[in-house]
């Protein structure tokens, strides 16, 4: 069970925007330590950095940070990109992922509940997963879930394996080809993820938004 932090303040009345809930979901295990993490961190800060610095993604986008490394910890409650604050991430212990995804997609459920409840529309959330290793627990019940979320378009959900990550399990668990990032270009890949995020707060909720290819020749990823 993920460590509970409780929501922030949710401003539903001082800002009705439709939301784009997303959740990353980051691999903060004993390899990521060295440069990946410090990388990771150094991609957290820009990401804040480039939506906030959005008028509308900044009261559209909302995020919640969860990591798995010995354990799974909500680092950071669901709150517009203009509130969040990057924690500063340590790396250590094993690699619980499927505990950690289905955690995620609960996180997500009571936040749209939360959402219907107050009358607030909601755009198609998305969870982005970030990894260098292998599941250490079991993980097909979450690759069930994962591929069961998608095909009900409960949400998106993206896998990204840094170097050392297993593609052939993250390629089962996901239900969309998961991606490799190009030695650590994470702040590439958070600047794709923030013009994303940007371009669908932009549409209307319902809408199909194409994104940019990450595997293109200037991109951040391979397949």
């Amino acid at each position: 069970m993920a460590e509970q932090i409780p929501f922030g303040t949710d401003n539903f009345a001082d800002n009705p925007e439709p939301r784009v809930p997303s959740i990353l979901l980051l691999d903060v295990s004993g390899s990521m330590a060295g440069p990946p993490i410090e990388e990771l961190n150094h991609g957290l800060i820009q990401y804040k950095q480039e939506l906030s610095g959005d008028s509308i993604a900044s009261k559209r986008v909302e995020l919640a940070l969860m990591t798995f490394g010995g354990e799974v910890k909500l680092e950071s409650s669901f709150c517009t990109a203009d509130n969040f604050t990057p924690p500063t991430l340590q790396a250590g212990g094993d690699t619980p992922m499927g505990l950690a995804i289905m955690e995620a997609i609960q996180l997500l459920r009571d936040r749209k509940e939360l959402y219907r409840s107050n009358g607030i529309m909601f755009y198609r959330p998305w969870i982005f997963l970030i990894t260098d290793g292998a599941p250490t627990d079991q993980w097909l019940q979450a690759s069930m879930r994962v591929k069961e979320g998608e095909a009900k378009k409960e949400f998106s959900f993206f896998g990204v394996g840094v170097e050392g990550a297993n593609m052939d399990t993250l390629q089962q668990i996901c239900s969309r080809q998961p991606l490799k990032l190009k030695g650590l270009a994470f702040r590439e890949l958070f600047t794709w993820l923030s013009n994303s995020q940007q371009s669908v707060s932009r549409s209307q909720p319902g809408e199909d938004v194409k994104l940019t290819n990450p595997t293109g020749p200037n991109g951040w990823a391979t397949v």
